[in-house]
């Protein structure tokens, strides 16, 4: 028997009623993966500290550091973070580059400027809670639509999906979505797509699963179908095309830049300075360079960016490292020689602050991961050559 909701005194048009049976099983047939998905989360979910903690706080964090990055590296970062500060309130107190220091080798390091702004804006314009809702958790710095609907989710327990780059790609098989992931138009899809799965009142436990399945089966390259609970919802199994799911656009060539970076010293003192806040690698400390010339030599190039950057003129010595580095955008070369510093002060006009420091002072900075390697080879008094 099927209900009737249209109300008293409302006639219901009898050819109505197929139509209708037709609607609950499509959506009953949509929601059909989701409790796949729910009962195999339930029989072998990961263990992750993060997972079952009733602090909202220490949620937000380990999300934080979850993007774009691996659980197994994340770990111990989020363990020493939540221990030094443990509420919202003692990060909103700490410096940023205590911050910093705590993330040095997590890389993408604006989320760790934006964890430290947004504990601020939290505890300043929220009492020290995250706000329950996707539109309020949509003002924090650093909170996008994908990190929103996890949060809202996951504290809260609200019907929100997130859809970060385990489930784009779990999405897109699962319902065979071609089409470059990085389009408006897919990016769409993709996101209707993990609405008309999403279980009402499960939602959490429903993200969470998604991203357990695209972190154990599911893998970028060589799906293990066998294993997954939801191989007989799959279209992209069923249309042969699993290892050509997601589609992607054809990379574009990465530039190249050879980088001179002037080890300046200066009675027991080397020069570092601090990047600006905002942009790449903000707030992290480095030997300041800048780009070398065709056919220059790391020597020369060095007493010129010395010159025309610092303000300083300076003695060319030995070679201390050579260090290769990619970004997602970028590869460059580091070519730091040791220099003598002549005369000139430095002035700091593409860096937030400059000071002379001692090598053994030099860990306590935070270092990106290729400054890092001339700091390492500083103090250590051997020429390397290094590659990330």
């Amino acid at each position: 028997m099927i209900h009737d909701d249209t109300g008293p005194g409302v006639k219901q048009n009898s050819t109505d009623i197929p139509k209708r049976i037709v609607r609950i099983k499509r959506a009953r047939t949509a929601k059909a993966p989701a409790q796949k998905l729910l009962a195999w989360y339930a029989r072998g979910r990961r263990e992750l500290p993060w997972r079952g903690v009733p602090d909202p706080y220490q949620i937000w964090v380990s999300e934080v550091m979850l993007q774009q990055t691996q659980v197994d590296t994340v770990i111990p970062y989020y363990g020493r973070f939540i221990a030094r500060w443990p509420t919202m309130e003692a990060l909103a107190a700490a410096r940023l580059d205590d911050v910093l220091k705590m993330w040095e080798g997590l890389g993408y390091y604006a989320r760790a400027r934006n964890l430290h702004k947004g504990a601020q804006m939290v505890v300043r314009e929220f009492g020290g809670q995250l706000p329950g809702d996707v539109t309020g958790l949509r003002r924090i710095p650093g909170v996008g639509r994908y990190m929103a609907g996890a949060l809202a989710s996951l504290v809260f327990g609200l019907d929100e999906p997130a859809v970060d780059g385990n489930l784009r790609r779990v999405l897109a098989r699962l319902f065979a979505v071609r089409g470059d992931m990085a389009s408006a138009a897919v990016h769409e899809q993709i996101w209707r797509h993990a609405y008309a799965l999403l279980p009402h009142g499960r939602a959490g436990d429903f993200n969470q699963a998604m991203m357990d399945l695209g972190a154990t089966v599911c893998v970028p390259r060589r799906p293990r179908c066998l294993l997954c609970p939801v191989q007989s919802d799959c279209r992209a199994l069923a249309e042969g095309v699993q290892n050509d799911l997601p589609e992607k656009a054809a990379k574009k060539a990465v530039p190249h830049h050879d980088l001179a970076v002037p080890v300046v010293f200066k009675r027991g003192r080397v020069l570092i300075a601090q990047r600006p806040a905002d942009g790449l690698l903000g707030g992290l400390w480095e030997f300041p360079g800048g780009r070398m010339q065709r056919g220059e030599s790391p020597a020369a190039a060095c007493v010129r960016v010395a010159q025309t950057s610092l303000g300083l003129a300076v003695a060319a010595g030995d070679p201390l490292a050579t260090v290769e580095h990619a970004f997602s955008h970028l590869r460059v070369t580091l070519h730091a020689v040791r220099c003598a510093h002549r005369r000139g002060e430095p002035h700091a006009a593409e860096s937030a602050r400059v000071r002379w420091a001692r090598p053994a002072e030099l860990e306590r900075f935070a270092w990106p991961a290729a400054q890092r390697k001339i700091m390492q080879a500083l103090c250590g008094g051997r020429p390397t050559r290094g590659r990330r």
